[in-house]
């Protein structure tokens, strides 16, 4: 059987979802809380005006009677004094400002329609007490009338709670009785209990109808938010799969945009090196076809007898194979450079003097082409580097100059100090490049030539394996415009402190 797995965006919907609904129970059953304490505190404010009131009432009927005589066995009194407070309470609020029904004669003329039934009616209906255990119309808890001795003059058959509210009825400055009420813990009335079910199914219903506005506004929220994640993820999918010229739009200046544009710099990056392998390989080809064609054409004449077996036949074969091992021997140390297999043995090494010996070792080659080598430099300037790597990066540099400058021009090194950094220039004469070329100078198997020959070209892979020695210790290489009109190539590596030779 399989089981459903949910993607991101439903796992991001059901997250937010399910928070919104812990938030909305919880406020829920918080306002719950709060409604059914205010309610029950609203409600005992209530039997207490009431209880206040019934004891006031009580005491001027017992002023006027002398005794309690008027009300033992007579529960219909009671329930006249507590139908004339609603009366009051009614008259109240509907007409503010006049006195209260209870406390004047009869309604004027004319407004016995708007009062209800006529006296005898309600006089019988005021004279029907409520069920026994019940508290009275009006009243949401039970009550009891007591005497000074503590006798039950009305109230229910249950015994008088001894913890409930209980309002002394005084009358001359004497305690005659007490109307005493029980405590208010739960609802009793049927409209209270209405009113709270009412209540707390409108709460229901509202969580229940915020849960799904909820729901409608988190799945496209959720959508909108992984959006960025979908399109990288598909980017990603694409780009495993060795489509490196895919990209994605980058929809935000947050951290998932800048993701996208880190995406978009990788597969950049990859679809370049791809390029670059490809063009590697094709280059390699190249220049192993040529020389290998030239060996296979002269030992097939020599071998056909088209062309005698001489020294200097045997000295053409003799160029080719050395072309090849020079060859090989440039991208065994490219490849070394590149993977860092190249070993390092660092020290402090005056690159003066390293400048002078290669230098001292091309000047002859210099001359025999009517090249001049000029050299401008201080006294010393060390640096913490690899001398036979420094040495090779030298020779490659002097090698290069050697091959691509006219007769008749010159080079010049320079070598300064600047900021804790030493600059060499190595800038030669015509002819020059133009900016496209200065670009791809240290590229494997570049050359500014269109005609890729051997006689002036090298294999194009010694720029490549300068860059690699150059990063090695910590420097930097850029080739531009020579004032000579040629090419001058920077080199710039930190110089050698105190702090290093004790490392």
């Amino acid at each position: 059987m399989k089981f459903w797995r949910p993607g991101i965006t439903a796992k991001l919907f059901l997250a937010i979802l399910a928070t919104c609904i812990v938030l909305l129970i919880t406020m829920h059953w918080a306002v719950r809380l709060s409604f059914e304490h205010g309610f029950i505190d609203y409600i005992k404010r209530g039997n207490e005006q009431r209880l206040q009131m019934l004891s006031d009432a009580l005491a001027e009927q017992y002023a006027q009677n002398g005794s309690w005589q008027f009300l033992r066995n007579n529960d219909r009194v009671i329930f006249q004094l507590l139908r004339s407070f609603e009366r009051d309470n009614d008259h109240d609020e509907d007409r503010p400002g006049e006195p209260p029904r209870g406390m004047q004669g009869e309604p004027p003329p004319g407004m016995e329609r708007d009062m209800g039934p006529p006296p005898e009616e309600e006089m019988a209906q005021d004279s029907r007490p409520p069920p026994p255990d019940m508290p009275p119309r009006g009243w949401r808890t039970k009550f009891w009338v007591i005497d000074q001795d503590a006798n039950v003059l009305v109230g229910p058959r249950s015994p008088v709670p001894t913890d409930g509210t209980r309002r002394a009825i005084v009358v001359n400055n004497a305690t005659v009785g007490w109307v005493i009420a029980s405590p208010i813990e739960r609802l009793t009335r049927n409209t209270d209990i209405n009113f709270d079910r009412q209540q707390r199914r409108t709460s229901w219903l509202i969580v229940g109808l915020a849960t799904l506005l909820a729901a409608l506004a988190t799945f496209p929220l959720a959508r909108g938010l992984l959006a960025p994640v979908k399109r990288l993820v598909e980017g990603t999918h694409r780009l495993a799969s060795g489509d490196f010229s895919t990209r994605v739009t980058p929809g935000s200046q947050d951290e998932l945009g800048r993701l996208a544009r880190d995406f978009n710099q990788l597969a950049s990056t990859l679809e370049r090196n791809q390029q670059m392998r490809r063009d590697f390989m094709a280059d390699i080809s190249h220049e192993l076809r040529t020389p290998l064609a030239v060996l296979r054409g002269e030992l097939e004449a020599i071998q056909d007898g088209v062309r005698q077996f001489t020294p200097e036949s045997v000295a053409s074969l003799q160029a080719e194979v050395a072309t090849l091992t020079k060859l090989v021997n440039d991208l065994h140390q490219l490849s070394m450079s590149d993977e860092g297999a190249l070993a390092y043995q660092k020290a402090p090494v005056d690159v003066v003097s390293l400048v002078e010996i290669a230098a001292g070792a091309f000047r002859e080659r210099y001359a025999s082409r009517n090249l001049t080598l000029s050299l401008e430099m201080p006294a010393s300037a060390t640096v913490f580097g690899d001398p036979d790597r420094l040495m090779q990066l030298f020779n490659n540099l002097l090698e290069n100059s050697l091959r691509y400058t006219d007769a008749g021009g010159q080079t010049l090194i320079q070598v300064i100090t600047r900021d804790n950094t030493l600059v060499m220039r190595f800038a030669d004469s015509t002819p020059g490049v133009s900016d496209e070329q200065l670009k791809r100078l240290f590229e494997r198997f570049y050359r500014t030539e269109g005609s890729r020959n051997r006689a002036s070209g090298g294999s194009g892979l010694g720029l490549a394996i300068c860059l690699n020695i150059v990063e090695a210790h910590g420097g930097a290489i850029h080739a531009a415009h020579s004032p000579f009109g040629g090419v001058s190539i920077t080199v710039e590596l930190p110089l050698e402190r105190e702090k290093t030779r004790d490392v």
